[in-house]
Order: structure tokens, then C-alpha cells, then sequence
């Protein structure tokens, strides 16, 4: 399908799942609300951004993910009613009714069946950094509680609780891996045993279709399905930007007209054999919803590299490490829409360092905090390597894992020179 991209200021994110915060250099975001990858490289603040000096590609119209977090506009979203969908509306959008630069639409979907809900599970997210809260949806692999779900659904979370659709009982939930490119996490719930699984699709899915969208629609903790055809394969997305959060670009989606929303991120797209084609993770706004999903067997192949225990350059196991800042560069200059290269943050008025990595915030007790950084210093070297960017900054320190050691050197407002040996923390999604 094609579209004209359309810029987009909001101050709340969309996805089929939840999320907010954000990382310079580092990775996807997608959610209805401020969460973020809160890596080595810098943390955004609520209300705040990181910057990339990656290139940004423009939004694919009215495209968002489908999360769900507080102040989302889809707050409370029920089957059958007419509400705001992902790519619209801000977080003082109540359910119902309409704002400015959004759609109000009639979402097609009923409560799932007993079937639909066999090996689907509900995600609940606290985001401490940005003392917020998330929701989504994942879908049980293994009888021993290993669970896939989009990375926008549980980036930037400091804690995870699954919950089984089928029963109800709840588990306390750790990232085992993830890949940001793909936006696919494994989790693994502890203590978990004799779970009911997914059943994965074997054929070959065809335009045409038939398909329905199951997850949990508003984060009201209830299983929705939307039903739906296949409308077109191989699809590539790039989501607006929403809040602190850069939009992303995905490749060889499933497109598909179910009304997929937030909350829906993570949940199984099923086709009429109830076996999973995919996983729902964005979604169109306007009169009429188009739902994207990551084909099962793409995230199935993530899902096993993570298994593998090795790190790739695409897929990140265990924990990475955290600082606890966050980074401006001269590069974060007014993208045309005026972001940050597409963070949410009106950048152009702000005076920034040509060199080094400047800081914009830093998180209380962090490692950063520790060291004695504070806003208003600049990151000038990294393991003796001299920094002359924030993404340069946000690289160097995410080739380090959690527990290692790295010098750091920064000037402070004054100009005065400091250096200090920080531990790198553990990032609170893993």
C-alpha cells in the first residue's frame, strides 16, 4: 500500500504494545506512552529525548505501533466501540472523542474466543524511569514459560508481569534477548511449568487470507480479536515519531485490514486454522485501519539466535549496560518537522556542543550519577577514545555489557576537566 508520509507531533506514542523512553543511538521504540531503551548509550527522560545522528526516514502516513501505556488515547478502549486507533490523538485525548491530527474510528473487534486464547498472554510493564506503566500481549513458545512479544512491548521496563489469558495466573517475567531491528524480545517467566502453548502456523500465507488480530486491545486486560484478510505481503513501515520515542523503520511485514490497536502489540495474528501467522505490531489511523504484523517465521528466527546465547549485530542477549544519561550532539539540529531526528523534542533553539557528547540529564543513583555527571557537562572520551558525538558515545558505550568497567572523561560547564572509572549497570528491560 502506498502512502505520503505526513509529519506528526504527539505527545504520546502508539504501538500495539507500550513504551516512551528513548536512547541515543540505541535501537526502535514503539508504545502508547513514554517507556524507553534505556541502554549504555543515554536515557531519555519523561518529556525529554536522546538524539541519533542516524538518518531518519520520513513516517509512512498515520503508521504507529500498536502498545498501549498511561495517557494513551486508546485508554480504555473496548470491542465494538468508536475510539482513537494508533496515529492519532495525544494523551489528553479522552476515549471517544477527538483531537487534532487524529481519526476517530470504529474498531471492529469482539471479545476472543476460548480457541483465540489458548497460549496468549497479557504483558504489564512498570516503567520506573519514566514512572509510567505499559501493556501488551505475547504468545507462550514453551510448556516452561518462554514467551515472544514485540521489544517495544518491554523496552524500557524496570519490571514485567505475564499473565495467562486461559487462566489468569500471573508471573513475574525477564527479557531473555532481544533484537531492536527485528522489535522482537524473548521473555522467560520464572517459575513457570505445564503452560498451554501457541500453535505456529505451517503453510504458506497467501494474500487473501483469512486472519484475526487477538491481543489486548487498551490494555484493559482482556483478549480482543479482530478479524480481518491479508492484504498485501512483504511490506515496509516506518512508524511516526510519538513523544520521546523515534519512530522505526520494519521490513517484510504482513499487511492486513483487522483493526489492530494499542494493546495489541505482541498478540498473535491467527489464520482460520487458529495457528499464528504473525505478530501484530502496528497500525494505520484514519477511517479505515491497516494492521502490520512481523511474520512468525521471522520472529521465530531471532527467537532462536537469542537461544543460541551469542550475540549478534542484530540481536542482543542478557542485559546491556547502563549509564544513565542522556546525550545531545550538534547533529540532533531540527529534522524538518522540528524533532530531533525524530524523538518528539523540539530541538531547534537549543545550543549545542560541536564535539563531544553533551549532557542533557542524568538518572539519580545511576552510574553516571555516581561518577559526578550532571546536566550541562559534555562526554569528551569513552576508554580513551575521544568522543565527537552523542551517537559516537552511544556505539562506544554499547560494545559494554553490564558489570563492565569503563573510564570516562567529560568537562563541565566551567570548563574544568574530570575523569572517573564508572561500573556499567544492568538496563532496567533485561
Amino acid at each position: 500500500m502506498s502512502t505520503q508520509p505526513t509529519p506528526s507531533r504527539r505527545t504520546s506514542r502508539r504501538l500495539a504494545g507500550r513504551r516512551g523512553w528513548r536512547v541515543a543511538g540505541v535501537g526502535l521504540v514503539a508504545s502508547l506512552m513514554p517507556v524507553t531503551g534505556l541502554t549504555a548509550g543515554a536515557l531519555v527522560l519523561p518529556g525529554q529525548t536522546a538524539s541519533a545522528t542516524a538518518a531518519v526516514s520520513s513516517p509512512t502516513a498515520g503508521v504507529a505501533l500498536a502498545d498501549w501505556t498511561d495517557g494513551s488515547s486508546s485508554q480504555g478502549l473496548l470491542p465494538g466501540t468508536t475510539d482513537q486507533v494508533p496515529g492519532g490523538g495525544d494523551s489528553s485525548t479522552s476515549p471517544g472523542s477527538s483531537s487534532q491530527g487524529s481519526t476517530t474510528s470504529t474498531v471492529d473487534s469482539d471479545p476472543a474466543t476460548t480457541a483465540q486464547s489458548v497460549g496468549v498472554v497479557l504483558v504489564d510493564t512498570v516503567l520506573g524511569y519514566s514512572s509510567g506503566a505499559g501493556a501488551g500481549t505475547g504468545i507462550v513458545l514453551t510448556t516452561n514459560g518462554q514467551v515472544l512479544t514485540n521489544y517495544h512491548v518491554v523496552e524500557g521496563a524496570t519490571s514485567i508481569k505475564v499473565t495467562i489469558a486461559s487462566t489468569g495466573r500471573s508471573y513475574t517475567a525477564d527479557v531473555v534477548g532481544h533484537s531492536e531491528s527485528g522489535d522482537i524480545a524473548l521473555l522467560q517467566l520464572e517459575d513457570a511449568s505445564g503452560l498451554a502453548t501457541a500453535t505456529v502456523d505451517d503453510d504458506t500465507v497467501t494474500t487473501g487470507d483469512d486472519v484475526s488480530a487477538v491481543g489486548n486491545a487498551g490494555g484493559t486486560g482482556q483478549l480482543t480479536a479482530a478479524d480481518g484478510t491479508v492484504t498485501a505481503l512483504e511490506e515496509t513501515i516506518t512508524t511516526a515519531d510519538e513523544s520521546s520515542v523515534q519512530g522505526e523503520t520494519l521490513n517484510g511485514l504482513i499487511e492486513t485490514d483487522a483493526d489492530v490497536v494499542a494493546g495489541d502489540s505482541g498478540g498473535p495474528l491467527i489464520d482460520d486454522e487458529g495457528e499464528v501467522v504473525g505478530i501484530d505490531t502496528a497500525a494505520s489511523s484514519g477511517s479505515v485501519i491497516d494492521g502490520y504484523a512481523i511474520p512468525i517465521d521471522d520472529a521465530l528466527a531471532i527467537v532462536r539466535q537469542i537461544r543460541t546465547g551469542e550475540d549478534t549485530s542484530s540481536v542482543e542477549v542478557g542485559a546491556t549496560g547502563f549509564l544513565g544519561v542522556q546525550l545531545l550532539s550538534s547533529a540532533s539540529a531540527d529534522n524538518g518537522y522540528g524533532y530531533d531526528n525524530g524523538y518528539g523534542y523540539d530541538q531547534q533553539d537549543t545550543a549545542l556542543s560541536s564535539s563531544g557528547a553533551s549532557v542533557a540529564d542524568v538518572v539519580a543513583d545511576s552510574p553516571a550519577a555516581q561518577a559526578g555527571l550532571t546536566a550541562g557537562d559534555t562526554i569528551t572520551a569513552i576508554g580513551g577514545t575521544t568522543v565527537t558525538s552523542a551517537d559516537q558515545a552511544s556505539t562506544l558505550l554499547g560494545s559494554h555489557d553490564a558489570g563492565d568497567a569503563v573510564t570516562l572523561q567529560w568537562t563541565d560547564s566551567t570548563g574544568a576537566d574530570h575523569e572517573a572509572d564508572v561500573t556499567l549497570a544492568a538496563s532496567p528491560v533485561a
